[in-house]
């Protein structure tokens, strides 16, 4: 399960909002807002934001208990 407190503060942290991933994503913002509230996303959705992000450590934010 994503994490997804940890998730909004890295995109708050890169100076972006959850749209303005969505979109850098190719996704709607919609499809976002609703992987978000169910804390799912494809591996490569996850690999796109932790580059874009710049996530140090991603086991903690997608891989969270």
């Amino acid at each position: 399960m994503i994490d997804t407190n940890a998730l909004k503060a890295e995109i708050v942290r890169n100076g972006m909002t959850q749209e303005d991933v969505a979109k850098k994503l190719g996704m709607n913002p919609k499809t976002f807002y609703s992987k978000m509230k169910k804390g799912v996303f494809w591996s490569t959705e996850i690999e796109a934001m932790v580059a874009l992000l710049k996530i140090d450590n991603p086991e903690n934010i997608f891989f969270a208990h």
